[in-house]
């Protein structure tokens, strides 16, 4: 199979795993405004967010370069994506603390569960496809 249709196969699962963390925290976001209001519905929306959103930009950082010639390239880009995603989720942390006025519980319970969507996307997400 060539590096072209790997890296598509990347980056659908990529998207599919992205869309995965954003239903569950529309799912949670809706749970908490019906159990707790408007704070705690925010509060999970920004959970999700703050997790959602430097995993969005490593994706499309690693699936830039694709096939052999690119391989250095897609080391490097997978090591300084990493590096940014991290920044990116202590600014999206700090400008969250800051800005909002957010029930921890509820803001950091959401972002675990939705990592953990992260954690076991392989469980989740069974690639029936074949090399």
């Amino acid at each position: 199979m060539g590096g072209s249709v790997k890296n598509q196969r990347g980056l659908q699962g990529a998207r599919r795993l992205i869309l995965c963390q954003l239903g569950m925290t529309i799912l949670l976001a809706t749970m908490a405004l019906w159990c707790a209001g408007t704070t705690a519905a925010l509060s999970a929306i920004l959970g999700g967010l703050v997790c959602i959103v430097p995993n969005a930009y490593f994706a499309r950082a690693l699936f830039q370069y694709q096939g052999a010639r690119a391989a250095k390239q897609i080391v490097n880009r997978f090591y300084k994506g990493e590096a940014l995603k991290i920044v990116l989720a202590m600014t999206l942390f700090t400008l969250v603390f800051k800005l909002f006025t957010i029930i921890p519980l509820v803001f950091f319970a959401v972002y675990i569960v939705t990592q953990m969507i992260f954690w076991f996307a392989p469980l989740i997400f069974v690639n029936k496809g074949t090399d």
